[in-house]
């Protein structure tokens, strides 16, 4: 199952797919920085800085080689030669995420309109290289109307790819990661598309409607032709604690069998890649917080324990002071006291204290939230900020991240852990790589729904 991966990222899609059988043809990915783990892991060693410096600066004929172009899509779609060799490659797959939030078919009567211009060159390329069968993924944003009367970006994406080149049967999917494997809600859409000679030989069609995915002993009716199979039922669902479990200072303490089997299901269920397992766990630094950063954080995990709303600090910070510690008082009124965090940290021995520690700690900031042990995590975004560990007064590592998406632990991300508020708009350092990445275990699921269809 030959297969292209556009738009690449740090390769959790490519992932998935190679475990499936899939053989990479070429990946393209403009970020440096997430190139680099992508080719560290999928294709050569790329830990040496000086020596990928070097590739990054190389001739695009020499990345295309070498399996990975670091450039923009339009660069590949610009070099004829390059697009004739991969046409002729017999290519079965292509696969990726274009942002398509402000997707139109408007866009091919508008080339300027900005919002179009990714999606397209990926239709430009699916229709040049003929591949077999298509799959783009992207946030379930993109099936909301912005305009009235119009259809959705996702709807007119797929008819767009329907009337691409000779012509797809397209399916559109919303899927969840939780369902397949993941430890995390993730939910995505996906659109799955065969060549419409492939789907007359192999009796493909498609149902003209988005399906939902859900655990298997819920999904009613039958699944579509193309859409990927769960994998498990509700009460096989992953936790946080299962994920993360053996990671904590306390390990083998609350690391328990479900824990154990989680981690080694990474590793036996994905591809181990160019990497061994490492002798020592990577990616799991620690994020240094402050002392007043660390209170709130033992402060959040008490409510959340104790079953208040993890807000009320962002609802304190938002009213004048006396205001403020009067709410503070009713809300903690039924408080369990002395207030101790998971860590056994003595927060406060009376309710005075609390409101006072309550009222020293209060922020705007509203979004950071105590993950639950026994339950999946929230969706993993490039910001690790607002996730709250739930035992240990601190966010979660990259490591930890990653395995809520579902690398292994082989999967090594270079580069920056994470960069300043401006320069997120060019650079993509770990955190945001593995938040911007399809999990794993959604893409192995699409893998193994694709390639008995792509068989010969």
């Amino acid at each position: 199952m030959k297969y292209v991966d556009l738009f690449s990222g740090c390769g959790g899609l490519s992932l998935g797919i190679e475990r499936a059988g899939g053989q990479l043809v070429l990946a393209v990915e403009k970020s440096d920085m997430a190139a680099r783990t992508f080719y560290h892991n999928l294709i050569d060693d790329a830990s040496d800085a000086a020596k990928w410096g070097r590739y990054v600066a190389s001739e695009e004929n020499n990345q295309i080689a070498s399996r990975l172009l670091v450039r923009e899509l339009s660069v590949l779609l610009e070099n004829t030669a390059a697009m004739k060799d991969i046409r002729s490659n017999g290519l079965d797959l292509v696969v990726g995420g274009p942002p398509c939030q402000g997707f139109s078919l408007a866009g091919r009567r508008n080339p300027a309109d900005i919002r179009n211009e990714l999606p397209w060159q990926y239709l430009t390329f699916v229709g040049a290289t003929r591949p077999r069968a298509v799959v783009i993924e992207n946030v379930v944003g993109m099936d909301r109307s912005f305009a009235k009367g119009e259809a959705s970006s996702f709807r007119q994406l797929q008819q767009a790819l329907a009337e691409t080149g000779d012509g797809y049967v397209v399916q559109g999917v919303h899927v969840n990661a939780v369902h397949y494997g993941a430890p995390q809600h993730r939910p995505r859409l996906m659109i799955i598309a065969v060549r419409t000679d492939v789907a007359a030989d192999r009796g493909i069609t498609a149902t003209g409607e988005t399906w939902r995915s859900a655990f298997v002993d819920q999904i009613e009716g039958d699944i579509p032709s193309l859409a990927p199979r769960p994998t498990k039922q509700m009460s096989e669902m992953e936790a946080v604690g299962h994920a993360v479990g053996d990671l904590t200072a306390r390990g083998a303490a609350i690391a328990d069998a479900d824990s154990v089997a989680y981690v080694r299901s990474l590793s036996k269920d994905f591809w181990p890649g160019r990497n061994p397992a490492p002798a020592e766990l990577r990616n799991h630094v620690r994020r240094r917080h402050g002392e007043r950063t660390t209170q709130r954080f033992r402060f959040y995990q008490y409510l959340s324990q104790s079953g208040l709303d993890q807000r009320l600090l962002s609802h304190a910070a938002r009213l004048p002071e006396d205001d403020a510690r009067l709410l503070l008082k009713h809300r903690l009124l039924e408080a369990p006291l002395p207030a101790r965090a998971p860590d056994g940290v003595c927060l406060a021995e009376s309710l005075e204290d609390l409101v006072e520690l309550a009222y020293g700690l209060a922020t705007r900031k509203h979004s950071q939230k105590v993950l639950t042990w026994g339950e999946p995590a929230r969706t993993v975004v490039t910001l690790p900020d607002d996730y709250v560990h739930p035992i240990e007064p601190r966010i979660f590592t990259v490591r930890e991240m990653a395995r809520f998406q579902g690398f292994p632990d082989h999967f090594e991300f270079l580069g920056k852990e994470t960069t300043g508020s401006q320069r997120r708009r060019f650079e993509v350092p770990q955190y945001s790589q593995v938040g911007n990445a399809v999990s794993p275990w959604l893409a192995l699921a699409v893998g193994r729904k694709m390639s008995p269809i792509l068989s010969d």
